[in-house]
């Protein structure tokens, strides 16, 4: 009887794990939202970043947060390789853009956009909301072709492999789209 139950267990749990992120191959949802780059507010919009190349969309929990902090200035460092392949990062969280506009100074370095998700309408949309704490996103990467597609996924709540996973996922596109 125990045996059952367990398959039970675990067969939900991967129903629950594989509707935890979008698939590559799925269309990206477009939206646009207020964000900060060094500071300075303006409207990202998906759409229009994808019109110059592959966009490296990434969520993460709550600024000014050690892993969220690290992240940041891992993808600061690497944002002149994501734009020597013509990519996009943009980082996106549940925070005020407020909070954003020093955190896009201070841990983003003025290199690359973060965006508020105040309203979680597009964590919910691109299925990264943090399941233990549902007003914040999850720590998930999406890299998004220019056609809309998105052709990689990575959630891990440790930051450590994000930026160097998103990197080689851009370069692989470039590679096969030159």
């Amino acid at each position: 009887m125990i045996r059952p139950v367990l398959a039970a267990i675990a067969a939900a749990a991967l129903a629950t794990a594989a509707l935890a992120e979008l698939a590559p191959g799925d269309v990206a949802p477009d939206f646009t939202a207020r964000a900060s780059l060094a500071g300075q507010e303006f409207d990202f919009s998906l759409n229009e970043a994808l019109k110059k190349g592959p966009v490296v969309l990434y969520f993460y929990p709550k600024a000014f947060t050690d892993g969220c902090t690290l992240e940041a200035h891992e993808f600061a460092e690497a944002t002149p390789q994501f734009e020597a392949l013509g990519a996009t990062v943009i980082g996106i969280s549940a925070d005020p853009i407020e909070t954003l506009n020093k955190f896009s100074v201070e841990a983003c370095r003025n290199k690359f956009a973060v965006a508020s998700d105040a309203d979680q309408n597009v964590m919910k949309a691109f299925d990264a909301v943090l399941e233990m704490k549902p007003e914040l996103s999850d720590r998930t990467s999406y890299v998004i072709a220019p056609d809309g597609k998105i052709i990689y996924v990575y959630t891990d709540l440790d930051f450590s492999r994000h930026v160097a996973n998103t990197l080689d996922a851009v370069k692989a596109w470039k590679a096969s789209n030159p």
